[in-house]
């Protein structure tokens, strides 16, 4: 069955809910010049007898170069001169190195998974409000990185389904409906059988129930991806939410359950964590090391296994267990906190006084 499609947000036109902005330009990196740059002044020569004056060279020693009333020698000047006629107009004068291209194909490794060396890529983050449109209206993800907020613009009679207790605020023409499905998964897994379903026109506000960032997850009707019970926030009416089963080990130790959530279909879904969301791309054999209570969603394999080398006595005194290896190809989002450890920690804090 085709997707619905939807009038575009109301405009700034006749409207009390403007589109959003384009997000703000990157900051220019502070090793090179703004495309404003220009030249510094020319220096004021020094007052009379102020300095003696220099000795008198030798026949054979060349002149020292003619400096330029901006202080500089002749040749850099002509230097700096050409670089002006070539560089485009609006364009910085120094360009930034350029950047190595993303690891493609299947990774040369070390043992044990480990990318060769010069090839490994790195967790990344941002900062940056997100902005993006989808059938029916528009978002902005904004306050980064710990007190995150989702505010979605929607158009006449789009739908978005919402965890319970997620909204902070919405327009008044926005109408609001909560629906229960019981089934036997959710029972068992802990989740929530409940869930809010908001339909514009208006303006509606979403954030976390804890201090934490949020994050999109965009399916064009070939992905999988499988979500944490508590890393759901709301989701596009063309996203299938079902419940997965995972083995008994990743059950008990990895942090999240029996049960978790498989996503599929046409649209967006805005996931949630527990302090900042990190990306980690993995290409094809590369192999991760995540600890449980971290994971926030992913579309590649993993299993269970002890981090610690040595016997049960390093294991206990590391700090670290069992962790989740994951294997590419495949991208994983993780969190930057753990709950359980938080309330852990809250718990003892509160006992000692």
């Amino acid at each position: 069955m085709s997707q619905a499609e939807y009038p575009p947000p109301p405009s700034s036109q006749g409207s009390e809910f403007p589109p959003f902005p384009p997000p703000p330009p990157p900051l220019t990196s502070p090793g090179f010049p703004p495309v404003t740059f220009s030249p510094p002044p020319p220096q004021s020569p020094p007052p009379q007898n102020a300095y003696p004056a220099p000795e008198s060279r030798p026949a054979t020693t060349s002149p020292p170069p003619q400096a330029q009333p901006n202080g500089r020698p002749a040749a850099i000047n002509a230097a700096l001169a050409a670089s002006y006629e070539k560089a485009p107009l609006g364009s910085p004068m120094i360009s930034p190195p350029p950047m190595s291209p993303p690891p493609t194909g299947k990774m040369e490794q070390y043992p044990g998974g480990a990318p060769a060396y010069g090839k490994f890529t790195g967790v990344t983050s941002t900062n940056a409000d997100d902005v993006g449109t989808f059938n029916g209206g528009s978002y902005r993800i904004s306050h980064r990185d710990s007190n995150s907020l989702l505010t979605i613009q929607l158009a006449m009679g789009c739908p978005i389904v919402a965890k319970p207790g997620a909204m902070i605020a919405m327009s008044t023409t926005i109408t609001l409906k909560g629906s229960i499905k019981i089934s036997l998964k959710k029972f068992i897994a802990g989740g929530e059988m409940a869930h809010s379903t908001y339909t514009g026109p208006g303006e509606l506000l979403l954030a976390p129930s804890v201090l934490g960032d949020i994050a999109v997850l965009r399916f064009t009707g070939s992905e999988t991806w499988k979500v944490g019970r508590d890393a759901f926030l709301a989701a596009t009416s063309g996203i299938n939410k079902d419940y997965q089963a995972q083995g008994l080990t990743k059950a008990m130790f990895s942090g999240e359950g029996l049960f978790v959530y498989k996503m599929t279909g046409t649209g967006l879904v805005w996931i949630q964590s527990f302090g900042a969301i990190l990306k980690k791309d993995l290409v094809e054999g590369e192999e991760y090391y995540i600890d449980n209570g971290h994971l926030v969603a992913w579309n590649c394999k993993y299993r269970m296994e002890r981090a610690a080398s040595g016997g049960i006595i390093s294991g206990l005194s590391s700090g670290e267990g069992l962790v989740c290896r994951f294997t590419g190809p495949g991208t994983v989002y993780l969190q930057t906190r753990n709950i359980g450890s938080f309330a852990a920690h809250i718990g003892a804090s509160t006992a000692s006084g």
